[in-house]
């Protein structure tokens, strides 16, 4: 297999309103909206490369436990980190070096109680 192993991801919400929200603001974007079989969908804009949404409906329970989904942080993972709060999320951990080959990351609970993390080289 080529490529990466990862092609798609969905976090679950409980409100999709307000975790429609929440990653609007975080990531300063505007997030297509759907139904489709029986889910509400919000996509993260991606041209052809990995990418997800926000799923709300049976079956989609957000979680703090299990797997954790490390989103890109940009260039600068502290720009997204930094309105965290203010979108009604936990910051968990802040900014921390990997090293200096890996960059940097963080961790929150978004406005649904997921656990998620950020990722950037800077």
């Amino acid at each position: 297999m080529n490529g990466s192993f990862i092609s798609w991801f969905e976090i679950p919400a409980l409100n999709f309103e307000r975790a429609v929200g929440f990653y609007n603001y975080i990531y300063q974007i505007n997030m297509e909206t759907n139904f489709m079989n029986g889910y509400s969908m919000a996509f993260f804009p991606g041209h052809h490369e990995i990418s997800g949404a926000i799923i709300f409906g049976e079956g989609a329970i957000p979680s703090d436990k299990g797997l954790l989904i490390y989103l890109n942080g940009g260039d600068d993972l502290d720009l997204v980190l930094n309105r965290i709060e203010a979108a009604g999320g936990r910051i968990l951990m802040p900014k921390q070096i990997i090293n200096e080959t890996a960059g940097y990351f963080a961790l929150f609970i978004d406005s649904e109680g997921n656990k998620m993390a950020l990722h950037s080289k800077n």
